[in-house]
């Protein structure tokens, strides 16, 4: 239980605190421009608070605090501790779709224009996002014809650079053949400019710069050329068709619009640059904090404009209400942009008609996500009841960890550990295991080695204070730090098999001394059944019942994770034990050979004259690979 901070130990002053929970996991982070009383009015009679805000106190053992100058600087600091932490009482946004951008790689000696998703990239100019990938295709393939820039990958370019002979897209003029020296650097430079201003919004700036190129051509008597630059203004109008004209040619605008109940709300959010529409995005919020409707659109500006968006802040946010840190935000944005920004309410006119629209969007989107969700959501929550309900636990498994073994008649011993955060798998904290010390075939001796170290882990962090221990790597099998991730346990440790695998789990975590905070349970494959400590009967989880449901989905994803590591971990020992030490074959050629030849095994039967037949591999290499894999006949 949280105890109240001694009195006037709190500053006056801006700043952010963080409640943390009994393993130092931080639960909720927030900002104030006051830390004093802010902090003062979580402690109170818990009738008076809002039923989230109360349990989230409840959860808290402790609350610490970072003084700051002003509240620009409490802004920032709260949004960088939430993008680090990750606290499970602050909202949580998750975009409806993994969103397309077009992306300029300026960063290469001839820049090309391609579609990119998930993370950005330094070195890459961005445009977007859209709504769909293929809307950005028709419109790229449209522009090509006017700004000739290169779209394809660097493997390819550097092929035909090699060839000195340009690909399809050069002949049919929606290339300009960067790869052949075919244009000067000049004109290809000028042509990414013209492609990313069109991008950006300034089409009438362009759609001049081509009639100005076109007149000039044909007062030259230039016919030709200036028939050329007729097609490529046609193509960029065609272009323009596409891009909705929403506001004054001038204006770059962000509209937010917002639809949303008591736990979640849909957010869309339209990009207009020089008035027309270049981009949208969209995202759901988990309201898990208690927010008013006010405090949900600070949430919302912080998380658009926290990292610099690819179109670059706006003049004007139109919003459905001004936020609570309206000026704080109003002071930061304008920083950023270095010039004024405006958040505002549209009142009347083209502005509040095309935050209708947005608003609209948002209220579409949120209707299809609760179709989507209801069924699911509420399964989830039944499963997790029924877990606790049935595996007698002293709180609902919100975190459960899965482990599963997988081996070759004793050899290639890997483990696998996936995660279920509530109810659904946490793809990002699985991990694999290679493990070390167990002859032979033993898989109750393998399941104790996995169990330790990953329970080790967390104890150790425990003692030491902090928040991370040695585990695993998923890729190399070295032994690491990984932090933030494992400091906290789960609340059912769930393990495949019988009888048997329980009792390993068992001893584990009395060696430990972790038996009373952390259940175990197994979940054996022959019958489905469920075995809990301190009972020789399995326990009755009726079949077909949403808590089967997810014990069968979490052991069977972990059954699927260990093989699939253990397939790879066997690939990796028999090409090395068959094509390591080749003088001349580097990983590159190697894996370019079991790719020519099938597999290890290909290779192995393919013969001395098929090796030599082999264009890209050199003759000396060919007769060395053939003499090392006829030794091991």
């Amino acid at each position: 239980m949280i105890q109240r901070p001694v009195a006037g130990s709190i500053p006056d002053a801006p700043g952010s605190y963080q409640f943390k929970d009994a393993y130092g996991r931080v639960i909720y982070v927030g900002k104030a421009s006051s830390l004093r009383s802010r902090l003062s009015s979580y402690f109170q009679d818990k009738r008076n608070l809002h039923p989230r805000t109360a349990a989230m106190v409840s959860a808290a053992e402790s609350v610490e605090w970072i003084e700051v100058r002003n509240e620009v600087e409490a802004l920032m600091l709260e949004y960088n501790l939430i993008k680090q932490h990750r606290p499970r009482f602050n909202i949580r946004l998750r975009d409806d779709k993994s969103y397309p951008f077009l992306a300029i790689t300026l960063d290469e000696d001839w820049p090309r224009a391609t579609v990119m998703r998930g993370r950005k990239r330094k070195g890459a100019r961005y445009f977007g996002p859209y709504a769909h990938a293929y809307a950005i295709r028709e419109t790229l393939d449209q522009l090509l014809r006017t700004f000739p820039v290169r779209t394809c990958p660097t493997s390819k370019f550097n092929e035909h650079e090699r060839l000195g002979r340009p690909c399809l897209l050069f002949h049919i003029e929606k290339c300009s053949g960067p790869c052949v020296k075919a244009i000067a650097e000049a004109d290809y430079a000028s042509h990414v400019v013209g492609l990313a201003d069109f991008l950006e919004g300034k089409t009438d700036e362009v759609e001049q710069a081509i009639e100005a190129q076109m007149a000039a051509a044909s007062a030259a008597q230039e016919y030709e050329s200036a028939a050329r630059l007729r097609d490529r203004l046609a193509s960029v109008r065609r272009a323009m068709e596409r891009q909705q004209i929403v506001a004054d040619r001038g204006e770059d605008i962000d509209v937010v619009g917002v639809a949303q109940d008591d736990l979640e709300a849909s957010v869309q959010v339209f990009f207009v640059r020089h008035g027309r529409v270049v981009g949208r995005r969209g995202f759901i919020i988990d309201k898990v904090e208690a927010l008013t409707e006010e405090e949900l659109i600070d949430r919302v500006v912080e998380e658009l404009y926290g990292e610099e968006p690819a179109m670059g802040y706006p003049k004007t946010v139109l919003v459905p209400v001004l936020g609570r840190d309206h000026q704080t935000h109003v002071a930061w944005l304008s920083g950023l942009r270095g010039s004024n920004v405006e958040l505002k309410i549209p009142q009347r006119g083209d502005k509040r008609s095309l935050h209708e629209t947005v608003t609209l969007n948002a209220r579409e989107e949120f209707a299809r996500h609760r179709m989507r969700r209801a069924s699911d959501h509420n399964a989830r929550s039944r499963a997790l009841t029924e877990l606790q309900h049935h595996l007698e636990l002293p709180e609902a498994p919100l975190r459960i960890e899965c482990y599963d073994m997988a081996h070759l008649q004793g050899t290639d011993y890997v483990g696998s550990m996936v995660v279920l955060e509530d109810g659904l798998p946490a793809k990002r904290e699985y991990r694999r295991f290679k493990v070390k010390d167990v002859p032979g075939n033993d898989d109750y001796a393998a399941m104790r080695e996995v169990l330790t170290r990953r329970l080790r882990a967390y104890v150790e962090g425990q003692e030491t204070g902090h928040d991370a221990g040695p585990l695993e790597s998923a890729d190399s099998g070295e032994t690491v730090k990984k932090p933030g991730k494992f400091s906290y346990p789960p609340q059912l440790l769930l393990v495949d098999g019988g009888k048997g695998q329980l009792a390993v789990a068992i001893d584990v975590v009395r060696e430990l001394g972790l038996e009373h905070e952390i259940p175990v349970a197994a979940l054996a494959k022959r019958f489905e059944e469920v075995y809990v400590p301190g009972r020789s009967a399995p326990v009755a989880v009726p079949r077909g019942s949403e808590a089967m449901f997810m014990l069968q989905r979490i052991r069977d994803e972990a059954h699927r994770f260990a093989n699939s590591f253990h397939r790879e971990v066997r690939g990796k020992r028999m090409k090395r034990g068959l094509l390591d030490g080749v003088p001349g074959l580097g990983e590159a050629r190697k894996a370019r050979l079991v790719k020519e030849f099938g597999s290890v095994k290909g290779v192995k039967e393919a013969g001395l004259d098929a090796l030599l037949a082999v264009s890209w591999l050199p003759e000396a290499v060919a007769r060395a690979v053939y003499e090392q894999v006829a030794d091991h006949d």
